[in-house]
């Protein structure tokens, strides 16, 4: 079955979006283009959740695309999904197959149903000496200043956690204020959009025992074995969350314990942001269509056939 339209599922961590949009690929004969900011570094496989066996349905292999493309340590950005995106999924439609978005970024996400245009942004040697010694503080005020003069819409929560990535986000927007931006050539995708509702207290139930179980899994060796590499600490705290606190327990900054602890909290709070990002979503014009994740799977399918308005 071809769709003529990308079918987008999106959801928090922990709300069964990939094996949704997995079982939903393996009904329709659809491939999967992911939209998770961290999962496409290699071997950062249990600390990201890939969960690649969800891609497995019936003993067959679900094509996905936009995993493991990228070396742990390098910086991916938002102008590089829209790049990679747009090749998985002219090379998707040319097959004659329908996409299907999947993940819970949802920056990626809006940035290609809205076809942001975006422009590779280069290093301002001059501007980073001049804001080096300046305070997260001080930082925070002149970049939204910035946005408001740009009417940025795509800030990121993540532009003001440090002092670094505040000067990033200001030099990205300085950029945008001293060039012509020329229109990228971005297609006007049709897409559907589905949601996976969870509730708020069986998402934290789901997160505990997921985050034990990675723990259990390996977590730790894995980020242990990333930093045996070479790959400096802080390039790992980059990445946030699992990596950020099991790095700084190595690291002997905190103990397992404390480690623990924190990370628990940071990922509720994190998959909070997502919601809220979504919600925020819904605001802009985006017509999500909810399904309640508590449902069997192939319930959650028959619901996803009436949205789409046909059998699958």
């Amino acid at each position: 079955m071809v769709m003529n339209k990308m079918i987008v599922i999106l959801g928090p961590t922990a709300s069964g979006k990939t094996s949704l949009a997995a079982a939903l690929a393996h009904k329709i004969g659809g491939e999967i283009i992911s939209a998770d900011s961290r999962q496409v570094y290699r071997r950062m496989d249990i600390g990201t959740g890939k969960d690649l066996a969800d891609y497995m349905v019936e003993d067959s292999q679900v094509p996905y695309h936009l995993i493991d493309i990228m070396e742990p340590g390098t910086k991916y950005n938002l102008f590089e999904y829209q790049r990679d995106f747009l090749k998985a999924y002219e090379e998707i439609v040319g097959r004659n197959t329908t996409p299907i978005l999947c993940g819970g970024t949802g920056l990626y996400i809006e940035s290609v149903l809205k076809g942001y245009r975006l422009l590779p942004v280069p290093e301002n040697t001059l501007l980073r000496a001049q804001l080096a010694d300046k305070t997260l503080e001080e930082l925070t005020p002149m970049l939204i200043e910035l946005k408001r003069k740009n009417g940025s819409n795509m800030h990121n929560v993540t532009d003001v956690d440090t002092a670094k990535r505040a000067i990033r986000a200001i030099e990205i927007e300085q950029y945008y204020s001293d060039q012509p931006v020329e229109e990228r050539c971005f297609p006007d995708i049709p897409y559907i959009i589905i949601g996976v509702d969870i509730p708020r207290e069986e998402r934290r139930r789901k997160i505990t025992i997921r985050l034990n179980q990675r723990l259990a899994d390996g977590m730790v060796d894995e980020v242990r074995a990333l930093l045996n590499e070479g790959i400096p600490a802080e390039d790992l705290i980059y990445y946030g969350l699992e990596y950020k606190y099991v790095t700084e327990y190595i690291t002997g900054k905190t103990t397992y314990d404390e480690m623990r602890r924190s990370l628990e909290i940071a990922i509720h709070q994190f998959a909070k942001r997502q919601m809220t990002w979504f919600r925020g979503m819904e605001r802009r014009g985006f017509h999500i269509n909810w399904i309640d994740a508590m449902l069997p799977m192939e319930d959650k399918l028959r619901q996803i056939s009436g949205i789409l308005g046909c059998e699958i």
